[in-house]
């Protein structure tokens, strides 16, 4: 059988994240939505995306063809349940797709085509923003399970001091010297090569991908996840950051996101609590207003590529679009657009051959090429944004 994982009906509702990906790329736990699906099913995955993102993320079909709803993550009562469908299948929740089986894997879902088979789903599901890292934990602790399951952790270094050592897990490569790590609260898991530096603090759940690094003297409260290539440094709590992406200096960072090739500057602090404790709200793409969260706390929702410089103070429940750049004194606007110059005294259009220059330089260092595909992407997005930077 050939599986797809689908944009489903809330890639508008994970904006900026699926500006630049699809949702089935989302990192949320340890793994990928896409990575999840894989090792459940114990094959390769395709996505059925928007064709600007075609390219990167390229659609396989076949004759029989499982296309599943990405907002959706595996666990076993979903997986047996999809497994069980036919040609000609649908599971559904209510009125919303959770998976189907069809020759025509190009063509939309229509209901009327489809033999409904209702589904209440206990898992995890991906629709707003802020379920990323709100249900971090929850899915943290199922990847763990599934990464380590009859698998035994490099030792970890006698110089650390560990609580409930059996829920630490290291990969080969990893390396942990002088800190302190506490797992009664949540697993805590090492990738292949990363590293945490001495004097770091680590209450789990906690996942540092692989070759991401910890930087001395952290402090890191969980569920938070670095994905691969990360930097994190002074104090984080309940964050997700994608991968490639840097908050490596002094400042908070809390109950937040950030996409790929973000960069926080030294000192960098967002709020994630109103000073009122009123339920907060973020920023909607699709009503163009500010929705209800329901939550207490809520920091920064960060898109690829975008940057901020030293001492940048971030309002509670800001979004920051992608290819922003962020600089100077004061608090910005709680909403930040794409392809944003500036910062609390106003903001002026940064245009793509200079956030290109910027893109290059950071994925060079990396020691990684900022190719056509990327740049077609960011283009598609720059024009797809422009009706919200109004300047």
């Amino acid at each position: 059988m050939n599986y797809i994982l689908s944009d489903g009906t809330h890639r508008e509702s994970l904006f900026p994240f699926t500006f630049t990906r699809p949702v089935a790329e989302i990192r949320v736990g340890i793994l990928t939505i896409r990575e999840k699906w894989e090792k459940w099913l114990k094959t390769s995955v395709s996505v059925k995306t928007e064709d600007y993102l075609s390219t990167k993320f390229p659609l396989k079909t076949a004759s029989e063809n499982v296309i599943i709803n990405g907002s959706y993550l595996p666990d076993t009562d979903l997986v047996q349940a999809i497994k069980k469908l036919k040609m000609g299948e649908a599971l559904m929740e209510g009125e919303a797709y959770i998976a189907y089986v069809t020759a025509q894997a190009e063509n939309d879902f229509d209901p009327s085509n489809f033999v409904i088979v209702d589904h209440q789903p206990k898992g995890l599901t991906i629709k707003n923003t802020w379920d990323i890292f709100s249900k971090n934990g929850e899915a943290l602790q199922s990847d763990f399970a599934l990464l380590t399951a009859g698998r035994k952790s490099q030792p970890l270094s006698s110089t650390n001091q560990a609580v409930n050592p059996e829920n630490i897990f290291l990969e080969e490569g990893a390396k942990v010297e002088f800190s302190i790590l506490n797992a009664s609260t949540g697993p805590i898991y090492i990738g292949k090569d990363a590293e945490i530096m001495e004097g770091c603090i680590i209450r789990g759940g906690f996942a540092l991908c692989e070759g991401a690094i910890v930087k001395m003297g952290a402090k890191i409260y969980g569920p938070t996840t670095a994905g691969p290539f990360c930097k994190l440094g002074g104090e984080v709590n309940n964050s997700v950051l994608f991968a490639y992406s840097n908050k490596g200096h002094e400042g908070f960072l809390g109950n937040s996101v950030l996409g790929e090739w973000c960069n926080l500057g030294a000192d960098t602090n967002t709020s994630n609590m109103k000073n009122n404790y009123a339920p907060i709200r973020l920023w909607d793409y699709q009503t163009e207003g500010f929705a209800k969260t329901g939550l207490q706390f809520c920091g920064l929702m960060m898109g690829d590529h975008s940057k901020c410089g030293i001492n940048t103070m971030f309002n509670t429940g800001t979004v920051v679009g992608v290819s922003a750049n962020i600089f100077g004194s004061g608090y910005p606007r709680n909403f930040i657009p794409s392809f944003s110059w500036g910062g609390a005294s106003g903001f002026t259009a940064f245009k793509t051959d200079k956030a290109f220059e910027v893109a290059t330089a950071m994925m060079k260092r990396r020691n990684m090429e900022f190719n056509d595909t990327e740049a077609k992407i960011l283009e598609h997005v720059f024009e797809l944004t422009q009706k919200w930077r109004k300047y």
